[in-house]
């Protein structure tokens, strides 16, 4: 079973050598990406899956993509370079990264070599990226916290191989994410004007936000 390493609070990209980070980027509201990668075969079919988060916690990113036949590293590496792109392009100064593979955590912070030849050229491009980042963090999470992550990378799988896969965790643990309806009010009735999708008995929270039309 593996043991929950202790937290290591103020550390930066390297958590041996990073400086703390200055007053002024410490107090810089983080976004946050959670990502994953996975290969069925180990090599295989692979693909990446990315959730990014804004200081708020609302979803404001969901990347996936088939990279073709390759690795779980491998798939895990573009996850993240894939995040530190997504940062960068958005001019984000915090970013703190949740990954389930201990392995590329503890080559990212600096605490296990990177030995592999496949690996190496990612994470030097994956390096060079999170140092472009004010305040960069990158943590080891749990499998069932990283979920959201997991069902994109399968997603990227599936819409390529056309195969169905099993999700790690079952749907009714996951929590539903908040979605905007667009809906017409008629005959003192609110009608959806997009597919619900919702199981029958659903109860829902509706916040009216009139549409103006200029």
């Amino acid at each position: 079973m593996l043991k929950r390493p202790p937290a290591n609070r103020g550390a930066g990209l390297f958590a041996n050598s990073a400086p703390e980070p200055n007053a002024a980027t410490s107090s810089t509201a983080a976004y946050r990406a959670n990502i994953d990668g996975g290969s069925r075969g180990n090599p295989g079919p692979a693909s990446y899956g990315v959730v990014i988060r804004d200081p708020r916690g609302q979803v404001v990113a969901k990347l996936k993509k088939y990279i073709g036949r390759s690795t779980n590293n491998v798939a895990e590496y573009y996850g993240l370079i894939a995040a530190l792109d997504y940062a960068q392009q958005h001019g984000i100064r915090a970013l703190r990264v949740e990954s389930d593979s201990e392995l590329l955590v503890r080559q990212m912070r600096g605490q296990y070599k990177v030995k592999s030849a496949e690996l190496r050229p990612l994470y030097e491009r994956a390096r060079k990226m999170a140092q472009t980042i004010e305040l960069f963090k990158i943590e080891h999470v749990y499998r069932e916290q990283n979920a959201e992550a997991d069902a994109l990378a399968n997603e990227g799988l599936d819409e390529t191989s056309g195969k169905p896969s099993a999700p790690k965790l079952e749907a009714s643990s996951l929590k539903p994410q908040p979605r905007t309806i667009r809906s017409r009010f008629r005959h003192g009735a609110l009608v959806p004007l997009d597919p619900l999708d919702l199981a029958e008995g659903s109860e829902i929270e509706v916040t009216i936000r009139p549409i103006v039309k200029g």
